[in-house]
């Protein structure tokens, strides 16, 4: 049986809990729940919701980078979003970022998310 292996990548912020940024097995990386925080940005200011779909993302580039993977290896992506009529912008900022890679989705609409971000994304991909 080989081994789990857990990763918190350097250049956003750390894991606010009991948790890491990923734990890898078997070639795949399990992506936990990642919030828009802009790196080295001292308390949570959520901007708009373009804002932070871009940044969330940019928070995904940085923990697929550092397991070994990239958005083109992503398999499966949950989007918990605090209000649905958020979602063309979603989806527009999502088709940029992925181009013509598609991976799954499942998109949940929340009532809130922590410290008043509009956007959270739990990934997993393929990685090396």
């Amino acid at each position: 049986m080989s081994a789990i292996r857990t990763v918190n990548a350097a250049g956003i912020a750390p894991p606010a809990g009991h948790y890491s940024h990923a734990a890898l097995h078997n070639g795949v990386a399990y992506i936990a729940g990642l919030l828009p925080h802009v790196p080295g940005q001292a308390a949570p200011k959520p901007g708009t919701i373009e804002e932070q779909v871009r940044q969330v993302l940019a928070n995904l580039d940085t923990v697929l980078k550092s397991v070994g993977s990239d958005r083109t290896r992503v398999l499966r992506v949950t989007a918990f979003v605090s209000d649905v009529s958020h979602w063309p912008t979603v989806n527009r900022v999502w088709a940029e970022f992925f181009g013509e890679h598609k991976p799954a989705r499942c998109v949940v609409p929340v009532n809130e998310l922590h410290y008043g971000y509009a956007i959270e994304i739990e990934t997993t991909a393929a990685c090396d």
